[in-house]
């Protein structure tokens, strides 16, 4: 679980995984963040189209101006941009043997983690 420890969202994710007895790693977003390949391999392995790996309220987002650049962008551009900033990935960012969700809503952490 790649997470932000100060996100509220974050916390009330890893609150649900123990909760429910979920093994998993936490992984430090900003510290740590997935590298262009990992993230290639974790979009491939989710089916999501890559805009919704990005933090879109996130300050980050904004200051690059990304809202406007991310339809023309090609996905390597946007794997390098999501790659370069942890706070850039929308979290947290939960990645199993053959699943992923980004974000966290507890029906589809029932639905996807359980």
């Amino acid at each position: 679980m790649f997470w932000y420890p100060k996100c509220g969202t974050c916390r009330n994710a890893k609150k649900w995984l123990d909760e429910n007895g979920v093994d998993y790693e936490p992984i430090h977003i900003v510290e740590n963040p997935p590298s262009e390949e990992e993230l290639r391999a974790i979009v491939q392995k989710s089916d999501l189209p890559i805009k919704k790996f990005f933090n879109t309220s996130g300050k980050k987002y904004r200051e690059l101006g990304l809202k406007d650049k991310i339809n023309e962008a090609s996905e390597e551009e946007l794997i390098q941009y999501l790659a370069s900033d942890g706070m850039l990935i929308k979290r947290p960012l939960v990645v199993g043997d053959e699943e992923v969700t980004v974000g966290f809503k507890e029906e589809i952490f029932d639905q996807t983690w359980k």
